[in-house]
C-alpha cells in the first residue's frame, strides 16, 4: 500500500481504543462516521455468507423499486453539470436512467452470487511440534473510497465491500451529491431491513473538500483508502494520506509490435486497445513499432486508426510515413493518458528499446506485445514491470470481469497490498490461527 506503508510506532493505539485517543485532532464529521463504521465492521466481519447475500439481493430489489426516485434525484445533478458546461462524456458517466439503475441492480445480484472470500484458508500446515497453523482471509475493516462523478461506483463499491465483510465510507464528488445521497439511502434502508448494520455503508459529505483531507488523516479509524478517478485525485490521496492507500489507476498503456508480429493481428489489437473504449484506464495510449516492420505496418495501422476516428501523434519516423495526417509528438505525448481518440506512436530499433521506452513512461498498468516469437514474448514479459502484461492480446482485457473475478473495486498499479484487478479476495487481509493441545515454547 502507498501512503501509510511506514510502520506505526509501537505505542499507536489499537483499533478498539476509545476514539478520542487517536482522533482528537480530527473534525467530528468524519470521525463520527468512521467510529460508527468501525462498530458496523466488527459486526459485519462475523456475518455468514447467507446473511450478506440476502442483504445484497434486498439492495438490488430496493434499487429497482426506487428507480423513479433515483433517476429524479440524478436529474438535478445532471442539470447542474450541464449548466456548468461539464463535458458531454462526463455528463454521460454521471447520468442515471431506468436501464442503468437496472444494470446496477443486476451487478449487485452478481456480487451476491460470487464466492465469499472471508474465512478461506490461504494455507495451512501441522508444525513439527503438533501445532495446527492456518492462514485465513479476513476483512480489511473500514474501507474509504474517494471517487469522481460516477454514481454506479457508489453501489458497486458498497456491494463489494459488504460481500467481503468490510464497512465502507463513500466520498463521491459534489457533482453527484444528490444521486449518491439517494443511492446510499436506499442501500442503508435495505441493509437494515435485512438485519445487517446500516452503518456498514455511509456517505461522507461532498460539499466540503476538507472531508477528503479528514479521511486521509483518519489513521486508526479507517484501515485503507482507495481513490478512483483521474491522475490528480489519485496523486493527492497517495501523497497526502496517513491512512494506507491502495493506488488504483492511471493507465499509460503501450502496445509494442515486434518484428516477428502477424501484422493483421497487430492492427486489430492496436485498434481495439485504443478505440474500443478510449476513456478507460486500460485503453492503449502509445504504439511502439519495430523498425524492421515499420514501413509495411504503419501505413496499414494508420489507416485503420483513422477509420476508427483516432488521431495519431508520432515521432519523426512515424510522420515520415504518415505525413500530415500524423501530428508531431513530444515528451508530453509519451507521458499522456489521453483517455480520448488519440494515440502516440514511435518507431523503435529493438525490443529492448521498446522496453526502455515503456520503463520510462509506463504507469505500470498494462503493457502488450504482439509477436510470433516465443523468445521475444518471454523477454518482454520478464523485463516489463506492470500489473498486467498481454501477449498477442488487447490491453482492454485487464479488467476484473474479463479476468473471471466477477467484479472489481479498481485496478491497482502498485505492488502492495494488491496488484492488478482487485476482486473480492483483494478486499481482505489475513490472520493466522494457531491451534494446539497445550504446547509451550521452550
Amino acid at each position: 500500500m502507498s501512503g501509510g506503508h511506514r510502520g506505526p510506532p509501537c505505542g499507536r493505539p489499537r483499533h478498539g481504543a476509545p476514539p478520542g485517543r487517536y482522533s482528537r485532532a480530527m473534525p467530528s464529521t468524519v470521525t463520527d462516521l468512521a467510529v460508527r463504521a468501525r462498530a458496523a465492521a466488527f459486526d459485519l466481519a462475523a456475518a455468514p455468507r447467507g446473511a450478506k447475500d440476502a442483504a445484497l439481493l434486498a439492495v438490488a430489489d430496493a434499487l429497482e423499486a426506487a428507480a423513479p426516485a433515483l433517476v429524479a434525484a440524478n436529474a438535478a445533478d445532471v442539470r447542474r453539470a450541464e449548466e456548468a458546461g461539464t463535458p458531454a462524456a462526463t455528463v454521460d458517466r454521471l447520468t442515471l436512467t431506468p436501464e442503468r439503475v437496472a444494470a446496477i441492480a443486476a451487478d449487485t445480484r452478481h456480487v451476491a452470487s460470487l464466492p465469499d472470500p472471508v474465512g478461506e484458508v490461504v494455507r495451512g500446515s501441522t508444525l513439527p511440534n503438533g501445532l495446527e497453523l492456518r492462514q485465513l482471509r479476513v476483512p480489511l475493516g473500514v474501507v474509504g473510497i474517494v471517487y469522481e462523478a460516477r454514481p454506479n461506483v457508489t453501489v458497486d463499491a458498497a456491494a463489494l465491500c459488504l460481500k467481503s465483510g468490510n464497512a465502507v465510507l463513500l466520498r463521491g464528488s459534489s457533482s453527484a451529491a444528490a444521486s449518491n445521497a439517494a443511492l446510499v439511502a436506499v442501500v442503508r434502508e435495505a441493509l437494515g431491513k435485512a438485519g445487517l448494520p446500516e452503518d456498514a455503508v455511509q456517505l461522507v459529505p461532498a460539499d466540503d473538500r476538507e472531508t477528503v483531507q479528514q479521511l486521509m488523516r483518519a489513521r486508526g479509524l479507517v484501515d485503507v483508502l482507495i481513490p478512483r478517478g483521474g491522475a490528480s485525485l489519485i496523486r493527492t490521496v497517495v501523497e497526502g494520506s496517513t491512512v494506507p492507500v491502495i493506488e488504483t489507476g492511471t493507465g499509460n498503456c503501450h502496445v509494442y509490435v515486434d518484428e516477428a508480429a502477424d501484422l493483421d493481428m497487430a492492427s486489430r489489437i492496436v485498434v481495439n486497445a485504443k478505440a474500443q473504449r478510449p476513456s478507460v484506464c486500460n485503453a492503449a495510449e502509445t504504439l511502439l513499432v519495430h523498425e524492421a516492420v515499420a514501413a509495411e505496418f504503419l501505413p496499414r495501422v494508420l489507416a485503420d486508426l483513422a477509420d476508427a476516428g483516432v488521431t495519431v501523434h508520432g515521432d519523426e519516423a512515424v510522420r515520415g510515413i504518415g505525413g500530415d495526417a500524423v501530428l508531431p509528438a513530444g515528451e508530453k505525448d509519451w507521458a499522456e493518458e489521453y483517455l480520448s481518440y488519440d494515440i502516440a506512436a514511435a518507431v523503435v530499433p529493438s525490443l529492448d528499446a521498446a522496453v526502455e521506452h515503456i520503463r520510462r513512461w509506463s504507469s505500470g498498468h498494462t503493457e502488450a506485445i504482439v509477436t510470433g516469437s516465443q523468445a521475444a514474448a518471454r523477454r518482454f514479459v520478464q523485463r516489463v514491470d506492470a500489473a498486467a502484461v498481454a501477449v498477442n492480446a488487447s490491453t482492454r482485457f485487464t479488467d476484473g470481469a474479463e479476468f473471471g473475478f466477477g467484479a472489481e473495486i479498481g485496478i491497482s498499479t502498485q505492488k502492495l497490498h494488491a496488484r492488478g484487478p482487485m476482486g473480492l479476495p483483494e478486499l481482505t487481509s489475513t490472520k493466522y490461527v494457531v491451534t494446539g493441545e497445550g504446547q509451550v515454547r521452550s
